[in-house]
């Protein structure tokens, strides 16, 4: 078991060892007492010698000191017993407190790694009609888009940028970029003729910035 001080970190089981301890030295302290209190009532103070100085003989005086001792001896163990476990729980809070700590300051890290290694989007996905070529991709309502083939937050001007890529892009595939509940997300795309009107059936508006 890791004392505290030692190298080794104390561990719950460490604790519940000491309190185990604790716990048999208390008993021990009982069975003295109770071994005193077999004795006339003979306490830890009480004389063990009559009024003329002589030993008493209503006791056994080597139980007597016995008990007397080991209760001393005991009572030493107990209290040195008590500052390691208390010990041992300040080191264990201590050791928990700064691992939350540790969490904490991971997740915030992670949190703003990801927003910044967000690109900027230039335009949002307002409206996707289902069963259209925007739907079947997989594109959604408040989809940022970051990248729609060739445009992205670099060179787009206004809405006729998309235009333009997807009347050139008919029947093929376009990469898309949006980003999506804080995450970037790829989507394929590919302008069609379908049921409705134009080829993607989706509405697109450019982001105020």
């Amino acid at each position: 078991m890791a004392q505290p001080g030692s190298g080794r970190a104390v561990t719950v089981s460490d604790v519940q060892q000491l309190v185990r301890k604790k716990d048999e030295i208390e008993a021990q302290i009982k069975a003295y007492y109770e071994v005193l209190e077999d004795q006339k009532g003979v306490g830890m103070n009480e004389p063990l010698v009559d009024v003329e100085g002589f030993p008493r003989a209503d006791i056994d005086l080597y139980q007597v000191r016995t008990a007397r001792h080991n209760i001393i001896c005991l009572q030493n163990d107990h209290k040195a017993l008590m500052k390691q476990v208390e010990e041992a729980l300040h080191q264990l809070h201590a050791r928990e407190k700064e691992k939350h700590a540790k969490d904490e300051a991971e997740a915030l890290a992670e949190a703003m790694n990801q927003n910044q290694s967000l690109p900027q989007a230039f335009a949002r996905v307002n409206a996707v009609t289902p069963g259209s070529p925007a739907s079947i991709s997989g594109l959604q309502v408040d989809d940022e888009i970051v990248e729609f083939g060739s445009v992205n937050v670099h060179n787009f001007q206004n809405l006729q940028n998309i235009a333009t890529v997807v009347q050139h892009s008919e029947g093929k595939p376009l990469s898309v970029t949006v980003i999506r509940s804080g995450k970037k997300v790829h989507v394929g795309l590919t302008p069609k003729r379908w049921a409705g009107k134009g080829l993607l059936g989706c509405n697109i508006i450019p982001l105020q910035r």
